[in-house]
């Protein structure tokens, strides 16, 4: 049995080296209608964020269905990313996206109009299965629209700025909508853009998929949904709540489902993921490093935005605005990054890259109640910059890692792996940060104020409107100082992380320049030479 696509052997020595073709003006034209799946599916992400109370107001969700309006859509996208990524690499990535465009608009138009909470939750399900077919979809097919290693690190580089930009400006586009029309223009906002993608892929964007691999496991799909879904949902249940007997149990049962799922892919002629191209250090290192650095910035992200909001006293709109000045840094360090690997080893520019966004959150160890907004800005901008650099190094030397027909599970398989570390992410650093704002609490509040006001920043804020002026003052001003040094350790807890995903990516991945070549060949040999080294 063999798990994997055959790996043809390198040249002989001295033979000339196979040259890559260029992409033309076609191919870049394509790059830029992909963008735009990829937007509105990073956008939905965060877009719900200042809709909710209009939602809640017109629809009058309980407290459990308001959490699934939030969380449906990213459960449903994580869970289905390896499957959906497998099938276009059979029936053809073009042939997913463009039934993942149609799902995701017809999604957006239910949820727009949603009568029912339930209503409300099915259609945001809808839009996670389209999104899962959009995502996986568009990375494969710059993988295929790129042979030349040069123009794929640069159209890898604008995929991740565009992936990164698209979760910070949802909020922004939220805020906006909701000045001057309903909850529902959250939503209609996808139509535009997905009716021009379905109008211009067909024109401009080659079907690509792998040569016939025998019949799409249905039961490695369903695992791999059963194993993502529960393990998902109950980290980040734990991260909000605490301990609790059913999350603990859904890790659990998903680590177990994982297992079962491996074991098969394992003895699958054709499985859905190639165990043996994931152990391969091109491929597992940038998923390992992809997964903390998404564990850093998303678990440190609710930090941001509560320290904005409540400790500066910024409105959701003006806070949203304001966190998009680090997207900045991203747009200039991503493509600087790419420019650095033409001239250095990757690895070691991976580890640059890692070692600036550690240098930005320990600069947010520092910020305290009084420091002025510039000194958090300038912090952010500088962690997210060497973060998404080094990510787009790593999102492109998995891509090329990748053979060519296998490029679909590949882009689920790393996709995945950074929605594993949003949720790790959320958890540990979460609970870093509730530890800590609990200790400073109990240390400085009277014991006559209510529990809640030691367990939440919010929960603090709303006990303080109900006591006496004299109380009130105290526990606000308590509540901002213990939740400013919460934030302190989680940017501590993420810059350790940042100096993990440093170290292994100079231990695994130095020495993993490109050899201009295309296909899985040129990768053998890149792995083959840093096994060398």
């Amino acid at each position: 049995m063999t798990s994997g696509p055959h790996i043809p052997a390198p040249p002989a020595p001295g033979a000339p080296e196979p040259v890559a073709p260029r992409a033309g003006r076609r191919e870049w034209t394509a790059l830029g209608v992909l963008m735009l799946p990829l937007l509105f599916v990073s956008m939905d992400v965060s877009i719900l964020f200042y809709a909710l109370p209009a939602i809640g107001a017109d629809l009058e969700p309980g407290s459990t269905q308001q959490l699934w309006i939030l969380d449906m859509y990213g459960f449903v996208l994580a869970g289905l990313l390896i499957t959906m990524g497998a099938l276009g690499d059979r029936i053809g990535r073009r042939t997913v996206l463009i039934a993942g465009t149609v799902l995701f608009a017809a999604a957006s138009v239910a949820a727009a109009y949603a009568q029912s909470p339930g209503a409300l939750i099915a259609a945001r399900a809808l839009l996670g299965v389209g999104g899962a077919c959009l995502m996986p979809s568009t990375l494969a097919l710059v993988r295929n629209l790129f042979h030349d290693p040069g123009q794929r690190s640069r159209a890898v580089a604008l995929w991740t700025t565009v992936l990164a930009t698209g979760i910070s400006v949802g909020p922004v586009v939220s805020g906006a909508l909701l000045e001057h029309f309903w909850w529902g223009s959250v939503f209609l906002v996808n139509l535009p853009a997905m009716a021009l993608l379905l109008v211009l892929a067909p024109l401009l964007l080659p079907e690509s998929k792998a040569p016939a691999e025998g019949r799409f496991d249905i039961l490695s799909a369903v695992l791999s949904l059963a194993a993502l879904l529960p393990l998902i949902h109950g980290i980040k249940e734990l991260a909000k709540h605490g301990y609790q007997p059913l999350p603990a149990l859904g890790i659990t049962v998903g680590l177990a489902l994982g297992f079962v799922f491996l074991r098969r892919q394992a003895r699958l002629d054709h499985p859905m993921v190639d165990l043996a191209l994931l152990r391969r250090r091109s491929f597992g290192g940038p998923v390992v490093v992809n997964l903390l650095a998404m564990a850093a910035t998303v678990g440190f992200a609710a930090f941001f935005s509560q320290y904005v909001q409540s400790v500066l006293g910024k409105s959701p709109f003006e806070a949203a605005m304001w966190s998009l000045v680090p997207s900045l840094g991203v747009m200039v360090a991503a493509p600087a990054g790419a420019a650095f690997a033409r001239r250095f080893d990757r690895g070691y520019v991976m580890g640059g890259g890692f070692v600036v966004s550690a240098a930005g959150f320990l600069s947010l160890t520092r910020v305290g109640v009084d420091s002025p907004l510039w000194t958090t800005l300038a912090g952010s901008a500088v962690y997210a910059g060497g973060l998404v650099s080094a990510m787009t190094l790593a999102n492109e030397l998995a891509l090329g890692a990748a053979p060519p027909e296998r490029a679909g599970s590949a882009a689920a398989v790393l996709e995945s792996g950074q929605e594993l570390g949003g949720a790790l992410g959320m958890a540990m650093l979460g609970s870093v940060g509730a530890t800590v704002y609990g200790r400073d609490m109990n240390g400085t509040v009277p014991g006559v104020v209510p529990e809640a006001a030691r367990e939440t920043l919010g929960g603090a804020v709303a006990v303080a409107r109900q006591l006496p002026h004299h109380l009130r003052d105290t526990v606000l001003s308590s509540a901002s100082r213990a939740f400013t040094h919460s934030m302190n350790m989680a940017a501590a807890g993420a810059a350790a992380a940042m100096l993990g995903a440093a170290v292994l990516s100079v231990v695994l991945l130095r020495g993993s320049a490109f050899v201009p070549a295309g296909g899985a060949g040129g990768e053998a040999r890149t792995e083959e030479r840093s096994r060398s080294r």
